[in-house]
């Protein structure tokens, strides 16, 4: 199969956003979160940058994903056809979801209540919810889905695919939480209908993206930043008129669903652009963080809550703090995947087997 660099590399890009994403939530005044900074209920949210930070990311991080996602799935079938398919997709995204649901939940949700955690129930705890691993659960769904459309007389070569664009404003207008981006899974083992479908978008889009062979050129100069200094900020605006709180007035939400689609995928094909002028040819430090990405995205988010629990009562300034946070966690995710993933077994199931480089031998 030919090898896209670019969107290896942007694929990597979104899952460490994720990680930078979780990392700034302890700064803001979340009550479901375990560790909060006296800094998050001190400043207001339209003058929180962290706020900001947050919405910008979660506002494409995911749909980017699962468009690459799709178009990845897409190679793959085409390439090996569907039994190969769906074995690859149960090694790769199966078997990591059922260990971490028995292994990474339990170890989070045991750091999010800490007063109220039932150890007789860790083997059913990925049942109320799977956290930051949802994302594997909902891909399973979308490359079973996938498998069996293959089978029906679909042409994901037929333009009318482009409808799924202006079509994802329907489960983004059915969002229950009124804020930039998706909801959050809820907690449960069962996929939201309206979440789903929003995903399922990205993802059929993708499939369609590679089918078409469609490159997405220079026009990222444009999407960009039409996407942050003009539909974002006009999209926060219609959200939240007054301090960040919502407006009685009928029509804003939905005029806020519009914006925010634009604003998703103005994002995700300007990203695509980017990366394409950035990561087009293999680099060797790029490849290697695209391989340890996954890994670090699975496991990180004990890691962070752990180390905003340190970093809370720490008298510094709390940009330092995060920034401080954020680079301890992503030193100790590539360390422990060197260490002890790349080239073992979890490193084969998560991106394949890896040898190690042999040595110079002394003359």
């Amino acid at each position: 199969m030919q090898r896209f660099h670019d969107f290896d590399a942007l694929r990597s890009f979104a899952m460490l956003l994720g990680i930078l994403l979780h990392a700034s939530v302890f700064l803001l005044p979340i009550d479901q979160w375990p560790v909060q900074d006296p800094y998050a209920r001190s400043t207001e949210l339209t003058t929180n940058p962290y706020a900001w930070l947050i919405s910008i990311i979660h506002g494409f991080r995911m749909p980017v994903f699962f468009l690459l996602s799709g178009f990845f799935t897409a190679m793959l079938w085409q390439a090996r056809g569907v039994r190969r398919l769906v074995r690859h997709r149960l090694k790769r995204v199966a078997l990591p979801l059922l260990v971490g649901a028995f292994t990474i939940v339990p170890v989070t949700e045991w750091l999010f209540n800490t007063d109220t955690f039932d150890a007789l129930r860790w083997p059913l705890l990925w049942l109320d919810g799977l956290h930051h691993l949802w994302f594997l659960w909902y891909l399973l769904l979308l490359a079973g889905a996938f498998s069996l459309a293959v089978q029906l007389p679909l042409q994901f070569r037929s333009l009318g695919w482009w409808l799924l664009v202006p079509l994802t404003f329907l489960p983004q207008y059915l969002m229950v939480q009124r804020l930039m981006g998706a909801d959050n899974p809820a907690e449960s083992i069962l996929p939201t209908p309206n979440l789903l479908g929003y995903y399922a978008t990205f993802f059929f889009f993708g499939v369609f993206f590679f089918q078409c062979r469609i490159v997405v050129r220079a026009w990222w100069t444009t999407a960009l930043p039409v996407a942050l200094l003009v539909v974002f900020p006009v999209a926060l605006v219609l959200l939240y008129p007054e301090h960040f709180r919502d407006s009685p007035a009928v029509w804003t939400w939905p005029a806020a669903s519009v914006l925010q689609v634009i604003y998703t995928w103005l994002m995700c094909f300007g990203c695509m652009g980017l990366f394409r002028w950035l990561a087009s040819k293999e680099r060797p430090w790029i490849r290697y963080v695209s391989d340890a990405s996954y890994w670090m995205y699975v496991v990180h988010l004990p890691l962070v809550v752990v180390g905003q629990m340190l970093m809370v009562n720490l008298k510094t300034s709390v940009h330092l703090k995060f920034m401080l946070l954020c680079a301890t966690v992503i030193v100790l995710l590539l360390v422990s995947y060197q260490l002890g993933v790349r080239y073992t077994v979890i490193g084969a199931v998560l991106n394949g087997p890896r040898t190690r480089p042999k040595t110079a031998s002394a003359n």
